[in-house]
């Protein structure tokens, strides 16, 4: 068993290299579909090379069952529904409101997880919840709009955060039975064909893309992924999907920074308040069982 300094601070290096994800995304010219299906095929770049030259796991991707299979296809399609619903609602909404919508996954991974696994979290724990998520909607406060477009945008961006934590939580089932390059590779093989089939049926062109949209594509794949989702899927072995996706909460404070450096995307008071109560939501939230 990982130390819990370990395990936490693998959560928040994995956390720091999420909050990228949002900044490529708005960066690149290109429609959701082929910008998810890049980021995981340049990610199957990186990972299968590593599965092949690494025995053990190599025999244990041949040797998984019917059950095994199915779950990991199933994980895979959630990711890639969660990837397009996600990009496409930062076409319609501010970056700040799509990812704070988005980060509200640790109320959906205590529904699953009560309904499901028969999880429970205490109620210092939920206090942690609830403060991190107060945070998170005090920073995007300003930006939500109830009408439009924007609206339209923070509901996908919200619902996309039901559909991830259902896909943390069939991770935290697999990594139970598997090493993280097997169930990985599996799981986002499947999330690439969904994605690929999405972006055909969607006539979206699949080449044709400036030197910058690539560039975003495997930064996608290089840093918010591989740095980022699959530190994550590592971890589920671990952690409970709860306190993967409660560390998620975190990404707001990175992106808005990285926002303002990029973008120039302004940091008020209200924001810094909002970070504040995250930090001390997810202190709150990890410490709960000192």
């Amino acid at each position: 068993m990982q130390s819990t300094v370990f395990l936490y601070g693998s959560l928040g290096l994995g956390v720091l290299f999420l909050s990228t994800s949002a900044i490529f995304v708005k960066m690149a010219e290109a429609p959701s579909g082929i910008i998810a299906f890049y980021r995981l095929l340049f990610t199957l770049f990186f990972l299968v090379p590593v599965l092949l030259y690494r025995k053990k796991e190599r025999e244990q991707l041949y040797q998984l069952d019917g059950r095994q299979i199915r779950l990991a296809v199933v994980s895979g399609a959630l990711l890639a529904v969660h990837w397009v619903m996600w990009f496409e609602s930062l076409r319609y909404t501010s970056v700040a409101s799509s990812t704070v919508l988005v980060s509200l996954q640790p109320l959906f991974s205590i529904l699953w997880g009560g309904l499901l696994l028969r999880e429970k979290v205490s109620r210092k724990g939920m206090i942690g919840v609830f403060l991190a998520i107060a945070g998170s909607i005090i920073i995007g406060w300003g930006d939500f709009q109830v009408s439009g477009s924007a609206f339209w945008g923070d509901l996908l961006s919200f619902t996309s955060a039901g559909v991830i934590s259902l896909h943390f939580l069939f991770g935290q089932i697999l990594r139970k039975e598997l090493d993280v390059l097997p169930y990985t590779t599996v799981c986002y093989s499947a999330s690439t064909v969904c994605l690929a089939v999405y972006a055909l049926v969607s006539d979206q062109a699949f080449t044709g893309y400036s030197l910058q949209t690539w560039g975003c594509f495997l930064g996608l794949a290089l840093f918010a992924t591989v740095g980022g989702q699959c530190v994550f899927n590592l971890l589920l072995k671990y952690l409970p999907a709860t306190a993967v996706t409660m560390g998620i909460l975190g990404e707001p404070a990175g992106t808005i920074i990285l926002a303002f450096l990029i973008f120039g995307e302004s940091i008020v008071l209200q924001q810094g308040l909002g970070m504040l109560c995250i930090l001390g939501g997810l202190w709150i939230y990890f410490s709960k069982k000192k």
